[in-house]
């Protein structure tokens, strides 16, 4: 059964709400609680190949580079998440890994471990953790996921 944890709609839509309305009177506090909120929500939408969530939260000029150098835009995540590349399982932060860090008011970075386990489109299980680094920056529409890199896999415990 997957695992969920995920927001209600509304409680999504507010807090995209927050990073756009609430910008000039947010404190660094606010941010980096609004901004976990979202990269914890991206990743429960990716595990469930939410496509319309995930578009919510992408800035439109999104690039995610991954551990071995390959790129992918914004458009290549929505068209996996769509065509469900990958049946997750698990695709979620470790537990007291995430760590937000405010640059200005309006970069922020997230750095945590992520657990990813399901299978391929072809079948193939696959179960991995990685490093990863996700950039947000605060624009009219709020905080947007604008650019990502994740680890090579970790080696297994």
């Amino acid at each position: 059964m997957p695992h969920t944890n995920h927001l209600t709609a509304a409680a999504f839509a507010l807090l995209l709400s927050v990073g756009a309305a609430g910008a000039a009177h947010a404190t660094p506090e606010q941010d980096r609680a609004t901004v976990a909120a979202l990269d914890t929500e991206y990743q429960g939408a990716v595990e469930r190949n939410d496509a319309s969530a995930m578009a919510a939260i992408l800035h439109p000029d999104m690039i995610l580079v991954i551990g071995r150098g390959a790129t992918f835009t914004r458009e290549d995540l929505l068209r996996s998440a769509r065509e469900r590349d990958f049946e997750y399982e698990r695709q979620v932060e470790d537990e007291g890994t995430q760590i937000v860090r405010l640059y200005g008011e309006d970069t922020a970075v997230v750095t945590a471990r992520l657990w990813l386990k399901g299978t391929t489109r072809e079948g193939e299980p696959f179960e991995r953790r990685l490093w990863f680094s996700d950039t947000y920056v605060r624009t009219n529409e709020g905080w947007r996921y604008a650019f990502g890199q994740a680890s090579i896999a970790l080696p297994v415990e």
